[in-house]
């Protein structure tokens, strides 16, 4: 098969039921854009005061973070030390970052947010945590507790808590950028891996590099780096993002529901597991030294931890192909109305296909082709999220419908005018038109003829060229259950 051709399943069964989310924007009647005019963008917000306020308080706070711990660490550590323990610490944090965003090719995130809550982890929940900490330490010693009570009391609760502070601010103010378990397992997991890269430059340089040179020298301090390097982060380098995904599960899972007790349980039984999972894991070393019996540790991380760190990344995947899989449920709708043909969300359901699709706009229309369908394929999942939490009920009052269906409008507008880039382009395939029933072929002989959709889709099947009149309603859902009007003819006379 053709690099350029992509097959979906069937659609029959798919295509005669009515979408829960109500009707659809009547279909443009003609292309948004003319070929090879720019690539359009999503309108931007303006800045209110309010907005500015929110972000300069942001930005300060994570600026003041960031001093704090340079300086204590620096304090602490003394130069050579902290200079070794940020090279030894950031060398896991390419990978780390890039797992996640692999996780979040299909709709990736704003870079600006992903940023956020990498700082958010690496500064603010680094300061706040390592303050509480010492305090408790402090409190047990004068208590005449052992001070390893820190790391199974309260260590995991104020890491825990203040790593998915910042994804769950994201959560309240920008909802429409949470759309399920997938962006939370990323928020959450940037945040930790912010986290563990600045604690693991107090492990490295402090309890390993710092520790050897005043016992021993340089070679030992070396030493102890590598050995702590191996240990910590080789071999155990996924703990704080595996707790803290469970946070991003429940914080996923508030943001795709209508339920208000959900939106408050599930991200409260998601951090509640989070806490748990820490202190467990910080448990089985203090038992491990107590009890004088160190396979106690090695069976609890192989027992305990090793399994749920494979479930995670089971969840994950599946999470991943499931937003793919999104596009097939919910664009079928927007076939019916006209606005998409059956193989173009063919071409949405899985990576393979979208690189294909990638493939195809090159040969046909060159790089311009190329950043359109990627344009493309963003706002066309986007609208899958978006008619997905219509379906769900996720806004409540008139004016985050309203402005629901604006933003739908607009991704249906974005669509057309990406696809303005390729349509037609193709000299293999022939020229027609989808009337959200059949497809109207135009023959080089100039014969035109009705076709059915096939059971298997394959691209290139012509795209939209033109599309019915508007009704005589406004945008928005329209009446319940329309899904657009049809076109008496596929051609204007000639």
């Amino acid at each position: 098969m053709r690099p350029d051709q992509w097959v979906a399943g069937d659609y029959a069964d798919r295509m005669a039921v009515t979408p829960p989310g109500g009707a659809l924007p009547p279909p443009p009647t003609a292309p948004a854009v003319p070929p090879g005019s720019p690539a359009p963008r999503m309108p931007l917000r303006r800045l209110g005061w309010r907005r500015f306020l929110a972000l300069a308080g942001v930005v300060l706070l994570i600026a003041a973070g960031a001093v704090f711990m340079v300086f204590t660490l620096g304090e602490s550590l003394g130069a050579e030390a902290l200079l070794v323990g940020v090279i030894a610490a950031i060398l896991p944090v390419p990978v780390l970052v890039s797992c996640f965003l692999w996780l979040d090719r299909y709709e990736p995130e704003p870079l600006k947010y992903l940023i956020f809550c990498f700082a958010w982890g690496a500064f603010v929940s680094t300061a706040i945590s390592l303050l509480v900490n010492e305090t408790g330490a402090r409190l047990f010693d004068a208590w005449g507790l052992p001070a390893a009570l820190t790391a199974v009391l309260v260590a995991p609760f104020i890491e825990e808590l203040t790593k998915a502070a910042g994804p769950l601010l994201l959560l309240i103010f920008r909802r429409r950028e949470f759309s399920g378990v997938t962006d939370g397992l990323v928020y959450c997991g940037l945040s930790a891996v912010g986290f563990a890269m600045v604690e693991n430059i107090l492990y490295l340089g402090g309890y390993g590099y710092r520790t050897g040179v005043e016992e021993y020298g340089p070679a030992t301090g070396a030493r102890q780096v590598i050995a702590i390097f191996i240990v910590r982060i080789l071999l155990f380098g996924f703990a704080h993002p595996l707790f803290t995904s469970m946070t991003g599960v429940g914080l996923g899972i508030a943001a795709r529901t209508a339920d208000r007790r959900v939106r408050i349980l599930a991200p409260i039984a998601g951090l509640l597991l989070a806490m748990m999972l820490h202190g467990t894991w910080n448990l089985l070393p203090s038992l491990a030294a107590a009890t004088g019996q160190p396979l106690i540790a090695l069976y609890g991380y192989i027992g305990v931890m090793v399994p749920i760190f494979f479930g995670m990344v089971g969840l994950a995947v599946w999470l991943r192909a499931w937003e793919g899989r999104l596009t097939e449920r919910t664009l079928p709708d927007y076939v019916r109305a006209g606005w998409l043909t059956p193989p173009e969300v063919a071409a949405l359901g899985s990576l393979g296909r979208r690189h294909a699709a990638r493939t195809w706009a090159r040969r046909v229309a060159g790089d311009g082709g190329v950043r359109a369908m990627r344009g493309y394929q963003f706002a066309a999942t986007r609208l899958a999220l978006l008619r997905d939490g219509m379906r769900r009920g996720l806004d409540r009052k008139p004016a985050e419908r309203d402005r629901t269906a604006r933003e739908e409008r607009e991704l249906l507008d974005a669509i057309g005018a990406y696809r303005s880039f390729f349509v037609g382009r193709d000299p293999q395939a022939p020229v027609g038109v989808w009337d959200g029933q059949r497809y109207h072929l135009r023959f080089p002989d100039g014969s035109q003829r009705a076709v059915d959709a096939p059971d298997e889709p394959v691209v290139p099947i012509p795209v939209v060229l033109s599309a019915p009149p508007p009704p005589a309603f406004p945008p928005g859902y329209g009446p319940s259950g329309w899904h657009g009007a049809r076109s008496t003819a596929p051609w204007p006379p000639a």
